[in-house]
């Protein structure tokens, strides 16, 4: 009651007022109603029923509001998480898959310690191996500087094995490709008398300059041109291999057997199918188009001229000057007729022949927003040739605009039912929906493998916009682009470490789009010798490892590895940029991932031979104090002993981070040799080391303690185990000498210098004692008693 009193408020009034609240007459007129007032009533009861209708509404909006945002709050996040795992190099799919092969943040050195994804059944192992050895193939022709059958090459891998319906389908993916590229299926030997490599096709990067630039250049129209063309081409051979019917060899016959099969049904001839001369003309013309045979539609049409004519005064005319146009395209004079006598004659009818209805639209490319002929486009394959023989550069946007409709359809348009021929990996096989193929064929496992090499195989002709995005950007204000490293990382990854020479030929295809303007090409570069560098972290260390990164002969001879063999393709200049862009950043990443003596030989081999130095005593002062039966201790010390060797002989790296690594060799031979019951020879070692003053000189012990801190820091942290060491050896001497049958003077001489040497070690370490635990002072101190004694 105070505060609210403080705030002016009456509580007690309040209080009172609540107290005396009547709510029964809540919903009551404000003024009573008599009983014969029943407009009086009926205006309550509208009143009322209005409060309550919008009270309603608005509870509905409010539930509808929250129901919305919590809605679009998780798509957001699912989308966010989605763009977070695949920045991890994961996948996501179905529900919440997660990347659980990446232990850390993909911008942490936990990153190259991932796992490298998920076990291979052996047919798709057989499957990567036959397209691997393609690309290694490839990768040997871009060396040469000669070109390389890729898209027929990766057709043959596809259908290598036991190839099912499904692989002869993505294998038309690549046949599509290359009837656009007009990649012939192979080229003549180097050997060949007419072969001089200036006068073979050059097949890389050909298109990437009209692709990659101005939209609305003539060439740019043109190549669109050859895109339909192609990939129309290329269901026309499709086609034809199912329609080959018939025992007459000839084209005509064989399309009326197909036309026989396909279209006669109990003895009669399906409905609208008009019969000329007692042939179905309209469905035989259309399918020899169908398949490629335009020509021979022709002679066909003209066997009938006749009775043609009778029927369709002009059609002849039209259909050959269609037919001999090199680019399918009627001037305009015969277009407007066509128009004219489909619009008259066949528009509004429902008994036209639909394949005169599909010869006329094809000729006067006429309704283009229609886009579908009933009987004619039954398949995904048919509509899509459909569109593609109706893409007109000059008018209605050409092979753009399809792609626009393309893309409003979305994936489900063309998913079709399991088993159903046709499907969308044959529908983005004109190029004009190339990104959301690549995109939907790699969110398929069985299909993932046919995504990468179809975007290398665009990327090597030039007809792939790559990014940095992961993986695939789609944005209103510029042309679709996918990221090709990102692709690449995440198929090798899974085979890496099990074959890191192979997942290398990959990451040599990132730099195929390394022309792209605008920054692009150099971020492909960079990406490349990234995934080079996150490969040598990761493969296996042994043989393998240095024929990747090459390494030295017993000899002191330097040899080459695969790596520096194939610097062209990863656009390294010189060797100085591929020490410093390769070997030194790997070396380090190296470090950071715990592979010291990998790193070590990294730097070795790029010339930094003060840094390799410094990893050698740093990682011995890590190791000295190990058991001596770690095999990474081990490592690291056969590595540093043949280094040393190396530059000894020839005098690189001098100075105090050498002689550590000496020093430090040293100290672990004496603990090899005390551990074998040698103590004489592990002291003898540890005198030559010259790190402990045994002399007696009291002045020169305190200098020599002075100057410790000026010893390299991986002495100065190994302080307590080569003192303690060099006790325990003092004093296993001397009980050796004590217990001995020498002579007694000898003996008391070998003990008073015994006594000696252990003194002058306690009187160093006293100087030091703060730079050592009290435990390891207290035994030093207690073995120098025992000596003493």
């Amino acid at each position: 009651n105070y505060l609210l009193a403080q705030a002016h408020v009456d509580a007690p009034a309040l209080g009172s007022s609540i107290a005396h609240l009547n709510t029964s007459t809540t919903f009551s007129p404000l003024q009573a109603l008599q009983d014969t007032d029943v407009a009086g009533y009926l205006r309550h009861a509208h009143e009322q029923n209005l409060i309550s209708t919008i009270e309603e509404g608005r509870k509905e909006t409010q539930e509808e509001f929250y129901h919305v945002l919590e809605d679009r709050g998780q798509r957001d996040w699912e989308a966010r998480k989605k763009r977070v795992f695949e920045q991890l190099g994961g996948r996501v799919r179905g529900e919440n898959r997660a990347v659980a092969e990446l232990k850390k943040s993909f911008h942490g050195k936990g990153l190259l310690s991932a796992s490298t994804g998920p076990s291979l059944n052996m047919q798709m192992q057989s499957k990567m191996m036959a397209y691997n050895r393609v690309i290694a193939e490839l990768n040997t022709a871009r060396l040469r500087g000669t070109s390389y059958p890729i898209l027929h090459a990766f057709i043959d891998a596809s259908l290598s094995g036991n190839p099912d319906q499904a692989a002869f389908q993505l294998a038309q993916n690549f046949h599509v490709l290359a009837r656009i590229t007009a990649e012939p299926p192979a080229l003549p030997p180097l050997e060949h008398a007419g072969a001089h490599i200036l006068n073979a096709p050059l097949f890389e990067r050909k298109y990437a300059r009209v692709y990659l630039g101005d939209p609305d250049a003539r060439e740019a129209a043109e190549l669109r041109r050859q895109i339909a063309r192609g990939a129309r081409e290329a269901l026309e051979e499709q086609y034809w291999g199912v329609a080959r019917l018939g025992g007459d060899p000839s084209v005509a016959n064989k399309i009326r057997a197909f036309v026989l099969v396909r279209h006669y049904r109990n003895g009669e001839w399906e409905d609208r199918i008009e019969l000329i001369a007692g042939q179905p003309l309209w469905a035989k013309l259309f399918h020899l188009v169908r398949t490629g045979h335009a020509h021979e539609a022709l002679e066909e049409a003209l066997r009938f001229q006749q009775a043609i004519e009778h029927r369709e005064a002009s059609f002849l005319g039209h259909f050959r000057a269609w037919v001999e146009a090199p680019d399918r395209r009627l001037p305009k004079p015969h277009r407007d007729q066509l128009h004219a006598i489909f619009n008259a004659h066949m528009l509004h009818s429902s008994t036209t022949d639909p394949f005169k209805l599909a010869l006329y639209k094809l000729m006067g490319k006429i309704d283009a927003s229609r886009r579908s002929v009933q009987q004619v486009t039954v398949t995904t394959e048919d509509w899509l040739w459909f569109q593609l023989a109706m893409v007109d550069e000059d008018e209605n946007g050409g092979l753009r605009a399809l792609a626009e409709v393309l893309l409003s359809y979305g994936e489900r348009h063309f998913d079709g039912i399991p088993g159903q021929k046709g499907s969308k990996r044959d529908v983005g096989s004109s190029n004009v929906y190339v990104y959301e193929l690549l995109a939907a064929l790699w969110d398929h496992q069985e299909t993932e493998i046919e995504a990468v090499h179809l975007a290398i195989a665009l990327a090597y002709h030039g007809l792939l916009r790559t990014s940095d995005m992961t993986p695939l950007s789609l944005s209103p204000v510029s042309p679709p682009a996918l990221s090709l490293s990102t692709l690449i990382w995440r198929y090798v990854r899974q085979f890496v470490k099990m074959d890191a020479s192979e997942a290398l030929q990959y990451v040599y295809c990132v730099c195929l789009s390394a022309d792209q303007s605008g920054g692009i090409g150099r971020e492909q570069e960079e990406n490349a010798w990234e995934l080079v560098r996150r490969i040598i972290v990761l493969a296996n260390t042994g043989a393998a490892w240095e024929e990747l990164v090459g390494g030295f002969r017993p000899d002191g001879t330097h040899f080459s590895g695969a790596i520096e063999q194939h610097a062209a393709l990863l656009k390294l200049e010189d060797p100085r940029q591929y020490n410093e862009q390769i070997l030194v950043r790997a070396a380090k990443h190296s470090e950071e991932n715990h592979r010291v003596p990998e790193a070590i030989k990294l730097y070795n081999l790029a010339g930094d031979y003060t840094t390799v130095i410094a990893c050698l005593a740093q990682a011995l002062g890590t190791t000295i104090a190990q058991p001596s039966s770690d095999e990474n201790a081990r490592a690291i010390e056969r590595t540093a002993a043949d280094i040393l060797r190396h530059y000894e002989r020839t005098n690189r790296a001098v100075g105090k981070e050498r002689e550590a690594v000496i020093r430090l060799l040293r100290v672990r031979e004496a603990m090899d040799a005390k551990d074998a019951g040698r103590v004489d020879l592990a002291l003898e070692i540890m005198e030559s080391t010259d790190l402990v003053p045994m002399d007696g000189d009291i002045a020169k012990i305190t200098r020599r303690a002075e100057e410790f801190k000026d010893l390299p820091e991986a002495l100065q942290r190994n302080l307590q185990t080569f003192l303690t060491l060099t006790m325990d050896a003092l004093a296993s001497v001397h009980q050796r000498v004590k217990t001995s049958a020498m002579a007694d003077v000898t003996r008391q001489m070998t003990l008073a210098t015994l006594r000696k040497k252990s003194r002058s070690l306690m009187i160093f370490a006293g100087n030091l004692k703060y730079r050592m635990s009290p435990d390891v002072y207290s035994y030093l101190a207690r073995l120098d008693v025992e000596i003493a004694l």
